[in-house]
């Protein structure tokens, strides 16, 4: 099914990787990178340009699918879970969202999951694109520069040890996002503890 997609987007060379990386962000369910990896082979030479339309599409499709969250996920939610449920679900993502974004842009997980998610949880719209910006120009970029300077030479690479790399960025991030936390907490609990021995 895969193979069938990629080539049916394939048939319309950068429109149809545009098109894909678009509905990538919103609903669809097979990721844009299957379309940029067979265009990317086809063409080496066009590698950088096809990832540069990847990637723009994709940010453009992203608020969209952050309004498709919005309005019709949080109706679906409050008839799945209950409220407190969904307002501790709301909470944590609301503190934790640039760590879900940022991460989520590295790993399979389709990142429509995350445009959708941050609509339902009323997540900063801003912050979604700026975090997706970063994240996913990694993505689209690092299969476009393997391709233009390496050729067909890459594919192994990028179908078989990209996802583990990603991943490996993805755990790493997770570590900092962790320490940041963690030292942020510390730093208020020590300028609570000089506050109350200040009042005291």
């Amino acid at each position: 099914m895969i193979q069938q997609v990629s080539e049916f987007f394939e048939d319309f060379g950068f429109i149809g990787l545009f098109i894909h990386s678009f509905i990538d962000a919103i609903i669809f369910p097979i990721p844009a990178f299957f379309t940029q990896v067979s265009l990317s082979m086809l063409n080496p030479h066009s590698a950088i340009w096809l990832a540069t339309v990847g990637y723009f599409a994709c940010l453009l499709g992203t608020p969209i699918g952050y309004l498709i969250g919005k309005k019709f996920g949080e109706p679906v939610l409050h008839k799945l879970l209950k409220e407190k449920w969904i307002e501790k679900v709301s909470e944590l993502f609301k503190k934790n969202g640039e760590a879900a974004i940022l991460i989520g842009s590295f790993t399979p997980i389709p990142f429509k999951v995350f445009t959708i998610l941050s609509g339902c949880f009323h997540y900063s719209i801003w912050k979604l694109i700026g975090y997706a910006a970063i994240g996913r120009a990694v993505k689209f970029y690092v299969v476009g520069v393997a391709f233009y300077f390496f050729g067909r030479a890459s594919e192994e690479f990028v179908t078989s040890y990209l996802t583990y790399i990603m991943g490996g960025i993805a755990i790493l991030l997770l570590v900092l996002f962790y320490f940041k936390k963690s030292i942020a907490k510390k730093k208020k609990q020590r300028i609570q503890k000089e506050q109350e021995n200040f009042a005291g």
